[in-house]
């Protein structure tokens, strides 16, 4: 938001600038009055206006004609009121589609001299000007002006912006003279050059792959010269990196032509090819989903490039090239001025409009710790989505009407003006420069093929692709002004052509030979960190205590409040508790295990950033990362005062999807931080289960994109009914493979606080879901004592029974995990039985297989082994782990024995609504856990069912 936010619709006595001055349509005032008068010529509005007339007149000894004046003021109010709607809506009548299809290319009724009463013989009035670059016109020139200004080939979207300055900045852009569309003849020459490259690359690919899905550019080559601009005025500027993120169309052409990946390498690919090394492994993916990094130098000053990786679910890239931006301007020490990283999204014009995404990309401009200082969008803008018709892919003009609910202004853009196009860049690098906000181009184009080139249009739009067979490519349409204008000569462009042709036919010649020898994933500040071991063969395992020292200092750090900051009286009996925590060295709770990883990774150098919907307090108030000033509401963090590395923690937007696709791409960018993205509840990360699926769980095995993401889900039933109950532990388990993530579903605080470790300590990265608990938060079970995060402890894939059992009088083993542990250990307790063991598997994946086997081997009288779990049968981690048990056992030679199952029933909701239901079932299926009889007054029809299974 701007300075002067109290109105988001300007009133029409704003002023952006001078404005139209008096007019006469009577010559004795032109005789009576000097048009050098200064008075005269800087008259705001028609009030200011009269009062500078008769000073004027007075001073030149003259009467003040009274009907004259008053005539003159109307003119000037009815002018200053065209001036202002054509700022407004002069892009409604703005020439942008080339196709001269979808725009109605009529003038609105507003927008015209009749409308106002100036037609006929007002509009010869001689008229004071101070707008446009006009001084003493007629009202029909200014009108010609305006329609010159405001609807060429460039449509500008800007007046529903609040501040003031960023109105006037823009309208300076088009309105001052000097600021319009005007390049030399070698920029007209290097823009020809680079919309030929565009054009001849498709053409080639077409020839030499037929049939082939390229989801080529053609049609809107106009980008190509657009965003070598966007890098050589953002160098200019002091931009050093540009992130781009894209989706299909076009992908390739920016690849090659802007990025300057070798044409040979994109060949390779196209030939079936891979574009890593054969040793790599991974799935690989298709060629229009991978991205690439590079430099390129504009005038001596070298930007660096990268173009991020993407499935195919449209706009899914957006957040995560924010939060890469994000993370590189930390590396860069540039979160202040947001100058040296550029964020630059290209988007389509259906998926614009039509994926929420979008909005949630949108929404976290500005925002404290996601703020980028502003991305260009660039919306190639077909008119068409696949086969859907923009009248039935929205129901506003334009594609980037969503824009306008953070105030970005919008450049619409006709795209076969490439000048036009590259203008509209060049002011929209110099706007974010300046104001450090978001700014949308809707570059107005058209898809020559189908959807992909083996589509057929005409089932669909047959009068647009009749218009479009016969329309002149952007080259040809250029070529011929540039002629006309002398910049080139006759045959200048068909030996452009015929050069790049040339190099092309190079470049696939030596395709043919071509090898990748190293794959990119490990450089940069990934430079030191390696693929894994496989977790079959290797303890991957580190070692995560901390020193005895660092551990009483954290104490201090998070148990002292400093002077100056009044804290809530509940907060402060939170910290005395601490305090004795730490005094005593018994009854760690979860809270401050948490806060003594955060401290210890900061202490050594490591970033921690938490972020989610609550998570300074947190959603349970049990974090109290952020102290708030009860006096003044001041913030103090005490992690954030420690040495050496840097702790943040931010309350996000109310969104899912567009957040966590934020911090999975700041954890890609930085592997030196520990990033984590708390739900405020599990069952919230179903909003973002797009990014689960495509960049999470499958991000590495397709484009080689290592990632160390924490996910903190708050699961466990409580009796809380459906979605505040479960994460869908079933959905994670589902995607495991290929060592791609860790899940874990932790019960205690010290294995919590060594498993945050691990993921910093050990040398490389992975992402991590982790079933956060609630109840355990401050369970009296779940705690740990001082020295299990000291010594030689580390995490513990497994945790053994709490009651000490030798293992030969074992003959029930129930295995679980998370929060209905110790419920089990409980009710056996209760009962006084004595040859039942409970132990946790506290990370499911990679499932601790071997370690569990050999505690298997050792209970030499085992009869049966139960998993147990509360969430309903079909649901949780029982279809995951059953195989895996029956291997365990048949590698400890129970060779036969099958674990059976403990449980709630198949469920469609994952949980009962009702706390008395919730708390039979829970009381049944723990019973049938322990093989003891369950409470009479359960009801049968909600009875979990033991599935029991022998050989």
């Amino acid at each position: 938001m701007g300075k002067d936010n109290q109105t988001f619709i300007p009133a029409m006595s704003d002023q952006e600038g001078p404005q139209p001055g008096p007019s006469w349509g009577n010559a004795r005032w032109l005789d009576q009055v000097s048009d050098s008068d200064a008075d005269l010529t800087q008259a705001m509005d028609p009030t200011q206006m009269r009062v500078a007339v008769a000073a004027a007149a007075k001073k030149a000894g003259k009467p003040v004609d009274e009907d004259a004046l008053e005539y003159a003021s109307d003119l000037s109010n009815k002018a200053m009121t065209l001036v202002r709607l054509y700022r407004v809506r002069g892009h409604l009548a703005a020439d942008l589609d080339p196709l001269q299809l979808s725009q109605n290319r009529e003038i609105p009724q507003d927008l015209t001299l009749d409308f106002h009463g100036l037609a006929g013989k007002e509009a010869e009035d001689v008229y004071v000007g101070g707008v446009l670059g006009l001084e003493w016109t007629t009202v029909g020139a200014l009108h010609q002006r305006l329609m010159e200004v405001y609807c060429g080939n460039v449509g500008l979207e800007y007046m529903h912006i609040a501040d003031t300055e960023e109105r006037r900045f823009l309208q300076d852009k088009f309105e001052s003279p000097g600021e319009t569309i005007q390049f030399t003849p070698e920029g007209k020459r290097a823009i020809l050059g680079a919309v030929v490259r565009g054009e001849q690359y498709e053409s080639y690919l077409g020839k030499k792959y037929v049939g082939t899905k390229r989801f080529g550019l053609d049609g809107g080559e106009s980008m190509i010269p657009a965003l070598e601009a966007v890098i050589k005025y953002g160098g200019q500027m002091g931009v050093r990196e540009i992130i781009y993120g894209m989706a299909h169309r076009g992908r390739l052409n920016v690849l090659a032509n802007v990025m300057g990946k070798p044409y040979k390498v994109i060949f390779h690919e196209f030939s079936g090819g891979s574009a890593n090394p054969d040793d790599v492994g991974g799935s690989g993916d298709v060629k229009y989903h991978l991205g690439t990094s590079t430099d390129r130098a504009f005038d001596d000053i070298e930007v660096h490039m990268s173009l991020v990786p993407n499935p195919s679910h449209l706009e899914a890239v957006n957040p995560v090239v924010l939060g890469k931006v994000r993370a590189q301007q930390a590396v860069r020490d540039d979160l202040s001025k947001h100058d040296q990283v550029l964020p630059v999204l290209i988007h389509g014009d259906a998926a614009f409009a039509g994926q929420g995404v979008v909005w949630e990309s949108l929404s976290l401009s500005g925002v404290p710790g996601y703020d980028t200082g502003g991305c260009l969008h660039f919306i190639i803008n077909n008119q068409i989505g696949f086969t859907t018709s923009p009248n039935f892919a929205r129901n506003s003009p334009y594609p980037s009407d969503v824009a306008k609910g953070v105030q970005a202004p919008i450049l619409h853009v006709n795209g076969d003006d490439p000048e036009a196009v590259t203008f509209a860049c060049k002011l929209a690098v110099e706007y974010r420069h300046k104001f450090g906000r978001d700014i949308v181009i809707d570059m107005w184009c058209y898809r020559r093929f189908g959807h992909n080139e083996g589509d057929e249009p005409k089932f669909t739009q047959p009068l647009m692709y009749e218009r479009i067979g016969k329309h002149p490519k952007v080259s040809v349409i250029y070529s011929d002004r540039l002629e006309r204008e002398g910049v080139i000569k006759a045959g200048d462009v068909d030996q452009m052509r015929a050069e790049f042709t040339s190099l092309l036919d190079e470049e696939f010649e030596a395709s043919k030979s071509y090898k990748p020898n190293e794959a990119d994933w490990f450089g940069g500040r990934w430079a030191g960190l390696n693929k894994p071991a496989d977790p079959e063969t290797a303890r991957r395992n580190v070692e995560t205590a901390i020193p005895d020292k660092l551990f009483e200092s954290l104490g201090r750090t998070l148990t002292a409040v400093p002077e100056g900051i009044t804290i809530h009286k509940t907060l402060g009996r939170v910290l005395s508790a601490k305090a004795k925590m730490f005094s005593s060295g018994e009854g760690f709770d979860w809270a401050t295990a948490e806060a003594l990883a955060f401290g210890s990774l900061v202490t050594e150098g490591f970033g921690v950033r938490l972020s989610g919907q609550d998570s300074g307090r947190g959603t349970f108030s049990h974090r109290h990362a952020i102290w708030v000033d009860q006096k003044d509401e001041h913030k103090y963090i005490p992690l954030a005062e420690l040495p050496h590395g840097k702790f943040e923690v931010y309350d996000s937007i109310l969104s899912e999807y567009g957040v966590l696709g934020f911090e999975y791409g700041f954890a890609m960018a930085d592997p030196k931080t520990l990033v984590m993205w708390e739900a405020q509840f599990g069952d919230f990360a179903n909003g973002a289960q797009i990014m689960i699926d495509q960049f999470i769980a499958s991000g590495e095995a397709k484009w080689l994109r290592a990632n160390g993401l924490v996910m903190l889900l708050p699961h466990g039933y409580e009796g809380q009914g459906p979605e505040h109950s479960s994460a869908r532990l079933e959905r994670f388990l589902q995607l495991c493979a290929n060592d791609n993530i860790q899940v874990c579903n932790i019960t205690t605080p010290a294995n919590y606080f060594h498993v945050l470790r691990r993921q910093m300590l050990r040398s490389f990265r992975k992402p991590m879901v982790i079933m956060s608990p609630k109840s355990l938060l401050r369970h009296p079970m779940a705690k740990s004592d001082r020295d299990e995060f000291l010594g030689d402890h580390h995490f513990m894939r497994i945790k053994s029974d709490t009651t000490d059992i030798a293992d030969k009088n074992i003959k029930r083993l129930v295995l679980c995990s998370g929060k209905v542990a110790y419920d089990l250990i409980q009710k056996r307790d209760e009962e006084g039985i004595d040859d039942v063991s409970i132990v946790r598997i506290e990370q499911l994946y990679p499932f601790p297989g071997d370690p569990l086997a050999v505690r298997l081997k050792r209970m030499t009288n085992l009869e049966e082994v139960v998993w147990c779990q509360e969430e309903p049968r079909n649901n949780g981690s029982w279809f995951f782990v059953n195989e895996r048990i029956e291997a365990a056992l048949s590698n400890a030679g129970h060779s036969g024995m099958r674990p059976s199952y403990a449980g709630r029933d198949d469920a469609a909701s994952p949980a009962t609504g009702f706390a008395k239901r919730h708390a039979q079932q829970q009381d049944e299926l723990v019973a049938d856990a322990l093989g003891i009889a369950s409470d009479p007054k359960s009801s049968s029809k909600s009875s979990p069912k033991s599935s029991k299974k022998k050989a």
